[in-house]
């Protein structure tokens, strides 16, 4: 997958460590700076793709993104 688009996310100058927070308000955080990025979709559909199980990635907590997951996997099985 290109990752071309991580030189524009709104992280790129942020510390990663705020992207792995330790509790929910560390989440809230790092969600509000997904919110003003322009490559949320790319960093989101990165991290479903390479199945990154930690962190805050294109705007979804790691139990968002299992959720997400367990959708696809039900859809693809009803086809």
């Amino acid at each position: 997958m290109n990752t071309n688009w991580m030189e524009k996310s709104a992280c790129i100058d942020v510390s990663p460590d705020v992207f792995f927070p330790s509790d929910g308000v560390g989440v809230i955080v790092a969600k509000s700076i997904c919110d003003s990025c322009l490559v949320s979709e790319s960093c989101l559909e990165y991290a479903l793709q390479n199945q990154i199980d930690h962190g805050v990635w294109g705007g979804c907590s790691e139990r968002q993104r299992r959720k997400i997951l367990k959708e696809k996997r039900i859809k693809h099985l009803v086809k």
